[in-house]
């Protein structure tokens, strides 16, 4: 690939192609590193722009690029919006005719397409493997990559078959994706891949506009229908644990004029798919579903995600809430939690006959209780797990965050419970569970305990003024503060630690938090793209008329997004149009003139409205991005190290990743407020160089500077020099430079 190619202005065919003015976090560096033809490993959250890393390469280089795609809904989905932005794509699946099957082979062997969608299955199926060589592959990109790890949590065996197509494919770029995956299954997809020395990108697993919450799971039904009855019009996702759970919640929203459908694998495959179909066309509003609903949903503005049972793991519950806001508006994610819910999953793992996977699973599970008792910001909780430190004090997107919950002196209710643990240790040499802790406690007359003799202990029935999930809560609280500890295995035991038997014995004050109650519904959100509520619903049916017309999703006409941004400008001209976000030259050709006639049929009998500037969240830094967002745990390493001394070159040996990436961490965390060492980035001559195009072409694409310096700068020193010279910190450097 010639240089030319690799450092083609890509904000142009951006806005014509996708109707976009500007990349999202880290998709100009995987795009680029594409081009260059390195191997790449991209890790960006659910709504980040995962596709459009492919996406646009397979416009602008020559030849075919093969994406493996998991599921035929989610192939679909995405062909039909790159030909409704006018690009060459298209599937294979089981799905088609054989009529269908042939002409686009036909059309595959004539070079007509620029991107082909595959399931691993299919791939692997009758001369396909041999008829790639004659399609010029030039890219090949794995969605989902983390469906190849056994490590994962949504492991899938036919995945495990492309560790072969690297044999077969040896000189031709690979891509992994993904948007869930921990360190370990990050490692492995490279290694399942055989990619050669990745180009690795991954962005912070924060997402900003989604709102966590966490309620006791009292009057369920009750609680979602008060939920939904006060976001109404908004579609959403409910998770049930069963089949039977989906179908009985599904028929009572139905009976109380809530528009829903239920979704399980157990379904008729017509069936399922058109209730999927439905959903996704806003004829139904409210999907019940279990958790094999998900990864082909690429609708846009779900504006809720339920947990109506508890998910198995902390991964599961993030990818599910992922499906909220993908958007980037404001979303909500609401679990209903009880013990009860805990006890059934835990009575599932006990099924499971294989000692290790019960052993994870239980580990995974207790992590997912920690998390919904916690009274700590559920985002910081979140992010720990996947391995990033979020740095803000309060993330201003949580039910702890927006109203801690209050907390009181526990001394004594924790002194009865590690006083109990204590003594049944000490009467019995070992210790027990949590339940028979809590029966001992309560004053339960079990056989357990009589044979035990724990009836005749002193701190028997000293706690009869809670109930046994009140001491439950209270154990784990105490679990997670160190006092107790939780032993693994199969039947694990509460121990007293070295902690709780000195806070016991010095008789230290404990502070504990109070369960949280159910809260009032809630009718706004903060960081909504405030526009004109009447326009926004004559666009909405506008969309869904056109939708209807040409067979697609109404999203795939245009998103919430840009509709809030149309009723917001009331653009009347082609020219306002087209700078509106999300509308592309072939979108403006096709549906531009039925917009215009619509805003400009509005603005005959109504006035313009003027709106507040639009903020997800306060505390923005110039890049939009609040200081919690810059400074994400990969961020605070990058600057850590060089903090230390290390250059960017250094840095990026060290961490092994791209010095485009470094360079960007390091900007992030100039956006942020941080303190860095310019003179340790920047030569005198660098300085002369660079500063006189940022001065003419204003610093806000990078694109004409990367070109007007032959490429000479990395992109991440670019916008490590944008930071620089925006904040006014190069002053002294542009001074010795002078």
């Amino acid at each position: 690939m010639s240089a030319r190619t690799a450092s083609a202005d890509l904000l142009t065919p951006l806005k014509t192609v996708f109707g976009y003015t500007a990349f999202r976090p880290l998709q100009e560096e995987i795009i680029r590193d594409s081009l260059a033809g390195k191997d790449v490993f991209a890790l960006l959250p659910t709504g980040g722009g995962k596709s459009l890393c492919f996406q646009l390469p397979a416009l602008v280089r020559p030849g075919l690029t093969v994406v493996i795609s998991p599921l035929i809904a989610l192939m679909k989905d995405q062909v039909d919006a790159l030909r409704a932005n006018g690009v060459a794509a298209t599937f294979l699946n089981s799905s088609l005719l054989e009529d269908e099957r042939r002409e686009r082979w036909r059309g595959l062997n004539a070079g007509e397409f620029k991107l082909l969608y595959l399931a691993p299955e299919r791939l692997f199926a009758g001369d396909m493997l041999e008829a790639l060589p004659s399609w010029n592959v030039a890219c090949v990109a794995v969605d989902e990559a983390h469906c190849i790890s056994e490590w994962g949590h949504d492991f899938r065996p036919e995945y495990r078959q492309l560790s072969g197509l690297r044999g077969r494919l040896p000189t031709i770029p690979f891509m992994a994706l993904t948007a869930t995956a921990t360190e370990r299954v990050r490692q492995d997809i490279v290694n399942q891949l055989h990619l050669h020395e990745p180009a690795v990108s991954i962005a912070s697993f924060n997402r900003p506009n989604l709102t966590y919450r966490v309620e006791s799971k009292t009057t369920a039904y009750r609680q979602v229908l008060d939920f939904l009855r006060a976001r109404r019009g908004e579609s959403g996702i409910i998770y049930c644990a069963s089949r039977a759970g989906t179908e009985a919640l599904a028929g009572k929203l139905i009976a109380d004029g809530i528009a829903a459908a239920p979704y399980h694998a157990g379904m008729d495959k017509t069936e399922r798919s058109g209730n999927q179909d439905r959903f996704l066309r806003d004829e139904v509003r409210v999907v019940c579903a279990t958790i094999a609903f998900g990864m082909g949903i690429n609708k846009p503005n779900v504006r809720f995600v339920i947990h109506h049972d508890l998910p198995k793991n902390i991964e599961g519950y993030y990818q599910e809430t992922g499906r909220a806001g993908r958007d980037g508006l404001p979303a909500e994610c609401l679990l209903l939690f009880s013990p009860g819910d805990v006890a059934k999953q835990t009575r599932f793992i006990e099924e499971k006959p294989d000692p290790r996977e019960q052993q994870l699973a239980r580990d995974q599970l207790q992590t997912l209780v920690r998390y919904a008792e916690s009274g700590a910001c559920r985002r910081r909780t979140l992010l720990h797990y996947f391995g990033e430190t979020f740095a803000a004090e309060s993330c201003g997107g949580c039910d702890n965050c927006l109203a801690p919950r209050a907390s009181y002196d526990g001394t004594v209710a924790a002194q009865k419970l590690m006083s109990c643990a204590y003594r049944i240790r000490q009467r019995s040499g070992v210790s027990f569970g949590l339940n028979h802790l809590v029966a001992v406690l309560t004053g339960s007359e079990t056989e357990k305990i009589r044979q035990c003799g724990h009836h005749e202990l002193s701190t028997y029935g000293i706690g009869q003024d809670r109930s046994r999930s009140e001491w439950g809560a209270i154990a784990r609280e105490l679990i997670g503060q160190g006092l107790l500890a939780q032993t693994p295995g199969q039947f694990p035991t509460i121990e007293l630690t070295a902690v709780g038997a000195a806070a016991l014995k010095e008789r230290r004050p404990i502070t504990l938090t109070r369960p949280r109650e159910p809260e009032p519904a809630r009718t706004g959100r903060t960081g909504d793209i405030s526009c004109d509520s009447a326009l926004f619903e004559t666009l909405r049916q506008l969309r869904k008329r056109l939708a209807d017309r040409e067979g697609v999703p109404p999203y795939i006409v245009f998103g919430d997004v840009t509709l809030r941004w149309i009723a917001r400008r009331y653009p009347t001209t082609e020219a306002d149009l087209a700078t509106i976000s999300g509308v592309s030259a072939m979108k403006l050709r096709n549906y531009g003139a039925a917009v215009l006639a619509e805003v400009r049929t509005h603005l005959e009998s109504n006035p313009r409205q003027q709106f507040p500037d639009v903020q997800f969240t306060s505390d923005r830094g110039p890049s939009g991005k609040t200081r919690g967002e810059l400074l994400t745990g990969s961020v605070a390493e990058s600057l850590r190290l060089h903090r230390e001394g290390h250059d960017v070159a250094a840095v990026a040996r060290m961490r092994q990743l791209a010095v485009s990436t470094i360079g960007t961490h390091l900007a992030d965390a100039a956006q942020a407020g941080e303190a860095l060492e310019w003179s340790r980035f920047f030569t005198d001559s660098q300085v002369a160089e660079m500063r006189p195009h940022f001065e003419k072409f204003g610093g806000t694409a990078l694109s004409p500077i990367f070109e007007a310096l032959g490429g000479k700068y990395d992109y991440g020193i670019l916008k490590l020099f944008r930071a620089a010279w925006q904040s006014g910190q190069l002053g002294a450097l542009s001074k010795r430079a002078d």
